[in-house]
C-alpha cells in the first residue's frame, strides 16, 4: 500500500508516519467527514487469519467506546482490500520514545506530569474492564503542548488470542515492558499494566530501561527472577520517596504493586508540577478631582459622590435570664419539714384560742 491510496473508499492515505512489526501507520484524510485521521493498517499475514479478525473487531469496538483526554479515540476499524485497519484520531507531535532518544533523559519535575498522564488514561480503562497489555513509551503520544495520549488499546489482546503455533515476539509487544507474570504466559491484570507503567517510567527518568538483553528468552528472565540496578545510581539526587515508588512499581509478584494505574498516577501526583498561581489583578487607579475642577467638568462626566453604606445595625437576641447558683444553693438549703411542723404548731395554737375564751368567760362573767 502506497501514499494517495484511498482505502474503503473514503480514507485518502497521505503519508506514512511510522512502520512497525505487526503495521504501518499513515496520516490520511477522512473525506466523509473532512478532517485528518491516523490509520493504522495491519499487515497481511494477520490480517489474512478470520479469528483474529473477528477477535480484532471486539477489540476494536471495545477500544472505540473509550472516551478520556489521555486516550486516543477509536473512530472507525474495518476491513477492506484483504487488509485490517483502525481508525484513531490524529495527534501531532512524536512518541514518548522519540522524545527519549531525543533528550536522554527527563527529569522528575518535566517526567513525572506525563506519566500520571498515562495513569490518567490507563486507570480510566482499568475502571471500564480493559486491559492495555502493551504498554511502552512507543504508544505513547506526546503532542507540542505536553499532552499525552495512550494508543493502541486492544490490538496486543486480540494477538494474543492467535494459537500457540502463531505467536511471534509481537504477539506479546515489546519484551522490554511486559510484566513478569506475562513472561510466564499468564493472562495480563491491570497490575500488569502499572509494572509496565513503572519500566517506562524508570526510561523516561534515567535514559535506559531496567533490563537490557539480546533475546527476548533473556529479557522474560529477567523481568521474571533479576532485580533492577536501583535508580540512584544514575539519578543521585531523586526523591528517596519517588525511589520508593519506583521499586513498589517494579515488584514481582502483582499484589505487591498498584493494583490500578488510578492509584499509582494518585501517588505521584505530589511529585507534579503544580501550574503557576493566577497573578494578582492591578487595583484600577481612581482620579481624584478637586471640587473647582468637578464643577468645571460636564454634568454627565462629573465623578459621582463616594457612596457611604451605612453602619451596620446588629440585632441580638435578649439574653434569657438564668437563675444565679447563689439563689439556687439558698432555695435547696431551706428546711421544709421545720416550715411544715411551724405551720401545723400555728394552726394548733390558733384553734385553742376559743377554748381559753370559754373558760375565762366561766370563770370572770360579764359585769352586767
Amino acid at each position: 500500500m502506497t501514499d494517495a491510496t484511498l482505502l474503503n473508499d473514503r480514507y485518502q492515505l497521505l503519508e506514512k508516519l511510522g512502520s512497525g512489526g505487526m503495521a504501518d501507520v499513515f496520516r490520511a484524510r477522512d473525506l466523509m467527514l473532512d478532517r485528518y485521521v491516523a490509520i493504522k493498517v495491519l499487515r497481511k499475514d494477520y490480517s489474512s487469519s478470520v479469528e483474529f479478525q473477528n477477535h480484532f473487531r471486539m477489540e476494536a469496538r471495545a477500544a472505540a467506546n473509550l472516551s478520556h483526554p489521555n486516550i486516543v479515540t477509536v473512530h472507525d476499524f474495518g476491513f477492506a482490500d484483504n487488509l485490517l485497519f483502525i481508525v484513531m484520531e490524529y495527534i501531532p507531535g512524536k512518541d514518548l520514545k522519540q522524545l527519549i532518544r531525543e533528550r536522554g533523559r527527563f527529569s522528575v519535575e518535566t517526567g513525572i506530569p506525563l506519566i500520571i498522564q498515562a495513569c490518567a488514561g490507563l486507570g480510566y480503562a482499568h475502571r471500564a474492564g480493559l486491559v492495555h497489555c502493551d504498554v511502552k513509551p512507543h504508544n505513547m503520544l506526546v503532542s507540542p503542548d505536553g499532552r499525552l495520549k495512550v494508543t493502541d488499546f486492544g490490538i496486543a489482546r486480540a494477538l494474543a488470542t492467535m494459537t500457540p503455533g502463531e505467536r511471534t515476539d509481537v504477539v506479546w509487544g515489546s519484551p522490554l515492558y511486559f510484566a513478569p507474570e506475562q513472561a510466564q504466559g499468564e493472562a495480563p491484570t491491570p497490575a500488569s499494566d502499572v509494572y509496565s507503567i513503572g519500566v517506562v517510567m524508570y526510561e523516561l527518568l534515567c535514559g535506559t530501561p531496567p533490563f537490557t538483553a539480546s533475546t527476548s528468552s533473556e529479557l522474560a528472565r529477567l523481568h521474571i527472577s533479576a532485580r533492577p540496578i536501583p535508580i540512584r545510581e544514575y539519578i543521585p539526587d531523586i526523591p528517596t520517596a519517588l525511589e520508593e515508588i519506583i521499586m513498589k512499581v517494579l515488584s514481582k509478584e502483582p499484589s505487591a504493586r498498584y493494583r490500578t494505574a488510578d492509584q499509582l498516577g494518585r501517588v505521584l501526583l505530589k511529585f507534579g508540577t503544580l501550574p503557576d498561581p493566577p497573578k494578582p489583578v492591578p487595583p484600577t487607579p481612581v482620579v481624584l478631582h478637586t471640587p473647582e475642577v468637578v464643577e468645571r467638568l460636564p454634568v454627565n462626566d462629573r465623578p459621582l459622590p463616594p457612596r457611604i453604606d451605612p453602619a451596620p445595625v446588629y440585632y441580638t437576641q435578649p439574653e434569657k435570664v438564668q437563675d444565679t447558683p447563689e439563689s439556687d444553693a439558698a432555695f435547696e438549703e431551706i428546711d421544709w419539714a421545720t416550715v411544715g411542723l411551724a405551720l401545723l404548731a400555728l394552726m394548733a395554737v390558733g384553734g385553742l384560742i376559743p377554748f381559753w375564751m370559754m373558760v375565762y368567760f366561766a370563770y370572770n362573767p360579764p359585769v352586767r
